[in-house]
């Protein structure tokens, strides 16, 4: 089909989601790569975990302001609108060692200094370039300095120890000489008499690379962990009925009351703990450690073991873990999910699944290497045998009981098995759960009553096509009143929810339209409509919808043009929250009305006030039709004084994987290279640049998450050449056009690149995965292709025989130190295009301790540093 002949591929322009955009005008100063991507992040992560209390007053979440380390504990009151924040570095400190707070507080200056040293640097260097006289050596002087002052200090308190020492032996020396000479009758000798300590020649001065030596191992011992800066809260619960939650923290679980000036220690262990809930009556709080389940009493102390280790029936010695603990609303019942060590045919603990990849490191004299864990296509797999218990929750001092045989197993071993969380009835009359097994291409649901011993009933199978996507997804949660089991499915095309009647098992879809609604947030108190996070009307964005449940009626809650983020909703109905926002307004968690009466309330503040003075420009949506009828979804960033008629440079960033939700062109997403670089280059050099969702990515129907099967990256090819095709129309010279992708979008700008040699000028590939065969077969085998676990068969899709058709400049960039996508892939592709005389058109740019992120050595500003300068020489410049 010819490009003419297509017809309505004419690109449709639309609104950002701050409303109507005026032509640009440029900044009044293009701020720079280093403000752009200064060393301290403009924002801190996004609220987490957001939950209501029981009653629906109260809705607590976890977030630390802008600069904060750690995710506190927050709770609103939504009847008087005020905010209290539960935990601090200063509340917790009352149940902190001083040693721990000595350390919190020194690592927070650490991390603080080296946010405004390396920025300084950034600075300077850039300085430098400009030929302005700057001291590029002044923070390797300070840092030699602090060296030398410490190994001085050290030495001093050597040689402090080594004199005492002599001179606790010279004393012991004298009391024997003394007493030797008493029993002798001899004179007592004399005392020595106390003297300075023996001279010694002078150390010799250490050179300057022992003391750059000295400074490397120093930066290594003080490299910031994980535990190094202050957490605040892991996890919360509420009540079961009293406005009150426990939370933990650093090992110990701690108790709130609404009222309460602050929060007191219910359990302290060092142990990593998970909390499960509270019982039924709120007298207690349940919580689990790997192999057990028990009980801290909130009126009376002490604790309780409420469910041993589990016992495999047919072998005793066999213990299980309990991986996953549940207790019904009701806190009446619990599951068990446990896992058992998987066996061999000789009865021994197996191979770990798998294979182990050695990761080369060259940061010391010689190099060394890691290994990572990495299972893929056709390895044999080891999967645990599995068992699900369900269980009563005994009564305070009640008597241990037999443990009931499991109501549920898989055996494990060679297969590919999934299983959802178990999701309780509020009445805890019974549960559900949903199973997915790769092999069978069979997704099953099943329904139990709450008894120790009954098995489940099968009450949806579907065998073939159910879409990749939706395992992922399928998480089973019951309307209030019981009755009815809402989940995820992917019926016609799109993921949505589908309601099966417990007491029929009929099954019946809940909204209708071509649109992805996977997220349910909860249900209204009268079971008779659902809040569910879907992109009905615009797929760049989410919003809250109330979903009435017999008539599929849809209202949305929140603003349009917001995308709305792990959402809640008030077991009353009544109040919804999520984290929202759009390019114009960074995302916070927002409480939302569900009677529409009453304004959103923003709850956070997350994003430093600096992030508004940068003035970045505004990008505008478009999109258009492929060949094949689809629209394809993009945005664009153009320069001051864009005409239609204009002959710009151009580059399209492409991701191109599907991947649970995940796209580009997101109203809320500030991708670094899409968006933040995007409107540098715009500003900067006139440029236009795209970001654009061929098939291939999530949450636009499974006609693009599934159009890789078979066939990778040709469909998403065929997009930006569709694309391409009509960029002369927005003032771009298609003979300059350049594409850039990273991860998936690496391999997909190689791809391109190979089998179209002519559509782009240029290109820029991050971390592709060029052979699928060595990628990890939880994401190859379900979106790549079918897998033989005797022989690599996605070998077919590797680029290797592809890359000799490359003819124009390819940038290969890679962090080698990956887990991910391991560095070898480009290494592999690297060597293909050398052996097949490209040595002129590529070249590489490696992080030495960047990992798939990148994130070592090279830091944002650095690396599109080099893709202002790859685009600059490789497309040319924009003409005055």
């Amino acid at each position: 089909m010819t490009f003419a002949a297509i017809g309505s591929l004419a690109l449709v322009l639309a609104v950002s989601a701050a409303g109507p955009l005026q032509a640009q005008t440029a900044p009044a100063a293009t701020p720079t790569l280093e403000q752009i991507f200064r060393a301290q992040p403009y924002r801190n992560d996004p609220a987490k975990d957001a939950a209501f209390s029981r009653s629906g007053r109260y809705l607590a979440w976890l977030w630390s302001p802008f600069g904060e380390p750690g995710s506190d504990l927050w709770v609103h009151d939504t009847r008087t609108g005020k905010t209290t924040r539960i935990t601090s570095p200063a509340v917790m400190a009352a149940f902190d060692a001083p040693e721990d707070l000595a350390r919190f507080d020194k690592k927070l200056q650490q991390r603080n200094t080296e946010y405004a040293e390396r920025q300084a640097r950034e600075v300077a260097q850039q300085a430098y370039l400009r030929g302005e006289p700057v001291d590029l050596s002044q923070w390797e002087t300070a840092a030699l300095a602090v060296v030398k002052q410490e190994l001085a200090d050290k030495k001093a308190k050597e040689d402090a120890q080594k004199a005492a020492e002599k001179a606790e032996a010279d004393a012991e020396k004298h009391a024997a000489a003394v007493l030797a000479a008493q029993r002798a009758g001899k004179p007592i000798p004399a005392a020595p008499a106390a003297s300075a300590a023996d001279k010694k020649a002078e150390d010799k001065p250490r050179e300057l690379w022992e003391l750059r030596d000295e400074l490397k191992k120093k930066q290594a011992r003080d490299k910031l962990k994980p535990t190094d800066l202050y957490p605040g809260a892991a996890q919360f619960a509420w009540a079961r009925k009293a406005d009150e939650l426990v939370f933990q923290y650093r090992g110990g679980l701690y108790r709130w009351k609404a009222g309460d000036a602050a929060p007191v220690q219910v359990v302290a262990t060092q142990r990593d703990l998970r909390l499960v809930g509270y019982t039924a009556d709120d007298t207690a709080v349940l919580f689990a450690d790997e192999t057990r389940v028990l009980r801290a009493g909130l009126r009376q102390p002490g604790v309780q073991v409420v469910n041993r280790e589990l016992i495999h029936p047919d072998d005793e010695q066999k213990k299980y873990k309990i991986a996953e603990t549940v207790v019904s609303e009701d806190g009446r019942w619990m599951s068990l999910v446990a896992r058992a060590p998987a066996r061999g045919a000789d009865d021994k603990a197996p191979t770990p699944a798998g294979r182990q990849v050695e990761i080369m490191s060259y940061g010391e004299r010689w190099a060394t290497a890691k290994k990572v864990p990495r299972e893929v296509s056709d390895d044999k797999r080891s999967v645990p045998p599995m068992a699900l218990y369900i269980r009563q929750v005994p009564a305070v001092g009640e008597a241990p009981r037999q443990q009931p045989a499991p109501v549920f197993t898989n055996n494990g071993g060679d297969v590919w098995f999934e299983m959802s969380d178990v999701a309780w009835a509020r009445d805890g009359s019974r549960y559900a759960f949903t199973t997915w097994e790769r092999e069978k291409e069979l997704l099953r649901v099943y329904i139990g009553s709450a008894s120790e011993s009954a098995k489940p009933t099968l009450v949806l199978e579907r065998r073939g096509d159910v879409g990749h996507e939706v395992v992922n997804v399928i998480k089973p949660r019951f309307t209030p009143d019981g009755k009815t089991l809402v989940l995820v499915l992917d019926e016609a095309g799109w993921r949505q929810p589908y309601a099966i009647d417990v007491a029929t098992q009929a099954l019946r879809p809940l909204v209708k339209g071509a649109f992805e609604a996977h997220q349910i947030a909860g249900f209204t108190a009268d079971s008779k409509a659902l809040f569910v996070l879907a992109n009905q009307g615009d797929t760049a964005a989410m919003n809250l919808l109330r979903v009435d449940m017999a008539s599929g009626a849809t209202l949305a809650l929140g603003a349009a043009g917001e995308f709305h983020r792990a959402a809640a909703a008030s077991e009353d109905g009544r109040w919804v929250a999520a984290n929202a926002g759009n390019w114009a307004q960074r995302p916070e968690l927002k409480l939302l009305a569900t009677d529409g009466k009453a304004a959103a309330r923003t709850l956070t503040d997350s994003t430093d006030k600096a992030w508004n003075d940068l003035k970045l420009l505004q990008p505008e949506r478009l999109a258009y039709t492929n060949r094949h009828g689809d629209r394809i979804e993009a945005y664009m960033f153009k320069p001051a004084g864009w005409q239609a008629t204009d002959k710009r440079p151009a580059v399209v960033y492409v991701y191109g994987g599907p991947l649970n939700d995940r796209h580009i062109v997101e109203v809320d997403s500030f991708q670094n290279t899409a968006y933040l670089f995007g409107q540098y280059m715009a500003a900067k050099h006139g440029f236009v640049t795209i970001a654009v969702d061929p098939r291939g990515h999530s949450n636009y129907g499974r006609k693009f998450s599934g159009a890789n099967w078979e066939r990778p990256g040709e469909p998403q090819s065929e997009d930006l050449e569709d694309l391409v095709k009509q960029l002369p129309g927005y003032g771009v010279d298609a003979a300059r056009v350049g594409l850039n992708g990273w991860s998936f979008g690496g391999f997909q700008t190689q791809y391109t690149m190979f089998t179209r040699p002519d559509l782009f000028a240029a290109g820029i590939a991050g971390a592709g995965p060029t052979e699928w065969e060595n990628y990890n077969s939880w994401y190859s085998g379900r979106t790549i292709g079918k897998v033989d676990r005797t022989k690599p068969v996605l070998r077919k899709h590797s680029l290797l025989p592809l890359a000799k058709g490359l003819r124009k400049p390819l940038l290969l960039v890679h962090g080698m130190q990956d887990p991910n996508v391991l560095y070898q892939d480009t290494v592999n592709v690297y060597r293909e295009l050398l052996d097949a005389g490209k040595d002129a058109l590529v070249e590489l740019y490696l992080d030495p301790d960047g990992a798939h992120a990148m994130g070592g050595v090279v830091k944002p500003a650095g690396w599109h540093r080099k893709y202002e300068a790859f685009w600059l020489r490789t497309l040319g410049r924009t003409a005055p």
